[in-house]
């Protein structure tokens, strides 16, 4: 029985210090590979962060290089460099990227249908840098939101609003839909609605209307401002006032002559009507 027991324990001995040279050897030969492809994703992390920032300042010099371009060809470099990346490190770990590569172009139609959301915003990306409905810094509307372009990216459009709010819409649903760029003109018309009281004196209130518009600024004189009796109600004269100004002068022109008309309203005793008027 002792002899039994002294050969089960030799054995097991045995069988304890190979699983122990083994996980050795796994851990020299894959833990250095692990090491190493962890190294490389980083360096290929901040690599791609590298040429990025290259692209926009190497760009930037140059000023018939319009920002759209440059954000998108900095995004598209970004992505390229991250791709290559993730090829190196399966390959450091052994995985064979040739193999890699047959089994990803054998399934490259499973992944288009399953990714084809992305793969078209992709695509979006590309038609709005080439046909450029719009550029960065125009003031849009699209995709169901509104604000200034900040950058156009492989996968995105980046805007920020009015009130500095960051909206990231997708390329597919910028393209895919109604596009307002309030930028594309250097000239925008601004349309007022004025009502009156019907027992004012019409004549006499777009008389004051376009004395204000000529006392204002921002209003263009060509092409010249127009003011006309817009349409009746029941209980209004609706005045309809057209004034063309800057595109970045737009809304300030507008408020400042919407408060001028009130003032100078009530300081000539214009009567505003009683009964609300729908647009």
């Amino acid at each position: 029985m002792e002899t039994l027991l002294k050969l089960d324990q030799t054995a097991l001995e045995k069988q304890l210090a190979l699983l122990i040279e083994t996980g050795m050897t796994v851990t020299a030969d894959y833990g250095l590979k692990i090491i190493g492809a962890a190294i490389l994703l980083i360096l290929g992390w901040i690599a791609a962060g590298f040429v990025a920032r290259a692209i926009t300042r190497a760009f930037g010099r140059f000023s018939r290089i319009d920002a759209t371009i440059t954000t998108f060809t900095a995004s598209s470099a970004k992505y390229a460099v991250l791709t290559f990346t993730v090829i190196a490190v399966l390959s450091s770990v052994g995985v064979q990227t040739t193999s890699f590569v047959a089994v990803l172009g054998a399934l490259g139609l499973a992944i288009g249908l399953a990714l084809q959301g992305t793969l078209n915003h992709v695509a979006s990306g590309l038609l709005l840098v080439i046909f450029r409905p719009f550029k960065v810094g125009d003031a849009i509307e699209a995709a169901g939101v509104a604000g200034v372009v900040k950058a156009i990216t492989l996968f995105t459009t980046e805007l920020s609003t009015a009130d500095n709010v960051r909206i990231v819409a997708p390329n597919g649903a910028v393209w895919g839909g109604v596009i307002r760029n309030f930028s594309a003109h250097p000239e925008r018309r601004v349309d007022i609605e004025i009502g009156i009281a019907h027992q004012n004196n019409v004549d006499a209130s777009m008389s004051l209307i376009r004395t204000l518009i000529g006392d204002e600024a921002r209003a263009l004189k060509q092409p010249a401002p127009a003011v006309m009796i817009a349409r009746l109600t029941d209980g209004a004269v609706i005045i309809g006032v057209q004034v063309w100004a800057a595109a970045a002068d737009a809304a300030d022109l507008r408020a400042n002559l919407n408060r001028a008309v009130k003032d100078a309203f009530t300081a000539h005793g214009i009567a505003f009507p009683t009964l609300p008027f729908v647009k």
